[in-house]
């Protein structure tokens, strides 16, 4: 079989294909990056940004990008660091990344996913056994596979499932002659809660792993100055490798692992997604920089994201909305109701209530639940919050009484 014939055989995406593409999939979002912009001519209020702390658009960080830009270009520093892409702002970044996730050593990445396969391809051997989370995301999946050893698999946050399996690894391992990496996330972002790192931390003194975590939707929101779920849940010391992205608090492109010098100095002189990539541009350097000043210096700005989130996620549940586990700005919203009654929420949403929000259907969720992702960030206000509560409530109203079900696309009435 020609494999083109192949994939076009797999079909579309049902009814609604060729309204989803540019509506349900690859949605334009256009303006300035803010709680409000517009989508198809029309203004919405986004709750699908990951700009926590409010940094996308700041003066100040919006003037460093263009006075970087303006001086540097998009083309320096050419080439790999590891040949003549070296400079001096990429090792201050570095080390002021180290110093805020008190770390020994950071070594700066073009981009998070593809650093978290690279680190994970990287660190092990085919004597190295891992032992993981059910609910890691894909980049932790995807460097998996590269891994041509043996990984065990354990129940999301379930201690008894990982313990488990952790021992399973140990009796492995010490055939082997290999050791064992235990990866886990600080906040999944699906649905918010936080990874279990305080008792992951406490099974070091039964078994002898090493800790990887991923804390992209951590950094910068949680913990007392910034620092990450770690920080939040006192275990910081605990963890041996520390990863995260720029995506999301820093509102950049980027992204860092820090952890004990001579691991990291080893990352540096082996990762090949490195090694063959080219040094990450000087302006988004200089604007990492700058946004990681904005962090440390003022924490009323992630005082004010936890304003929004606390009064979001209380307004939810005393409207009897169920929001799960979660215990991080990442908010979702569980419905029951099918796949169509779901795309005619979010069409509801967008077109009479102007508001914007990511939904996920079967099969990340089971059959029959509908979650909308609520995403709050620093730039939104309490009078967004209230709003958006009571056009849920209508939501809400209209999907118990069927209205959903009963039209290809939602009511037009508010």
């Amino acid at each position: 079989m020609d494999i083109f014939d192949k994939i076009k055989k797999q079909g579309d995406l049902g009814k609604y294909s060729s309204f989803a593409h540019g509506y349900f999939m690859f949605p334009k979002l256009e303006g300035e990056i803010s709680n409000r912009m517009n989508f198809r001519g029309k203004e919405m209020l986004v709750w699908s940004l990951n700009n926590y702390i409010g940094l996308a658009n700041l003066p100040e960080v919006r003037k460093v990008d263009a006075e970087a830009a303006e001086k540097w270009g998009m083309a320096a520093p050419m080439g790999a660091r590891m040949m003549s892409g070296q400079t001096k702002y990429h090792e201050q970044l570095e080390q002021e990344l180290a110093s805020f996730v008190k770390k020994q050593k950071a070594y700066l990445l073009n981009y998070g996913y593809q650093g978290m396969t690279s680190i994970i391809d990287n660190l092990l051997d085919r004597k190295d056994v891992v032992v993981y989370d059910s609910e890691a995301h894909a980049c932790i999946i995807d460097g998996l596979r590269l891994h041509i050893g043996k990984r065990y698999v354990y129940s999301h946050n379930d201690m008894a499932s990982c313990e488990k399996q952790l021992e399973r690894a140990t009796k492995l391992a010490e055939q082997n002659g290999g050791g064992v990496l235990l990866i886990t996330e600080g906040v999944y972002g699906m649905i918010g809660d936080l990874g279990k790192l305080k008792e992951i931390a406490a099974l070091k003194k039964k078994f002898n792993f090493r800790l990887l975590v991923d804390d992209a939707h951590g950094f910068g929101t949680m913990g007392k100055t910034g620092a990450g779920t770690g920080e939040h849940l006192g275990v910081q010391d605990e963890i041996d490798l520390y990863f995260a992205t720029f995506a999301k608090a820093m509102a950049g492109i980027g992204a860092f692992i820090a952890g004990n010098e001579d691991i990291i100095h080893y990352l540096q002189y082996n990762m090949r997604s490195q090694i063959y990539a080219k040094s990450l541009p000087m302006p988004m350097v200089i604007g990492a920089l700058k946004r990681l000043e904005i962090l440390r210096a003022k924490p009323e700005l992630r005082e004010k994201l936890w304003t929004i989130v606390n009064a979001l996620q209380k307004g939810l549940k005393e409207k009897g909305f169920n929001i799960g586990k979660t215990e991080s700005p990442v908010t979702p919203v569980f419905l029951s109701g099918s796949v169509p009654e779901a795309t005619n929420i979010i069409f509801d949403l967008r077109e009479n209530h102007k508001i914007f929000c990511s939904i996920v259907v079967y099969p990340v969720v089971p059959k029959d639940v509908i979650m909308i992702r609520l995403i709050p960030t620093a730039a939104h206000t309490l009078e967004d919050v209230k709003y958006t509560i009571g056009c849920f409530e209508k939501v809400q109203e209209k999907l118990k009484a069927g209205k959903y079900s009963k039209s290809e696309f939602a009511d037009t009435s508010v």
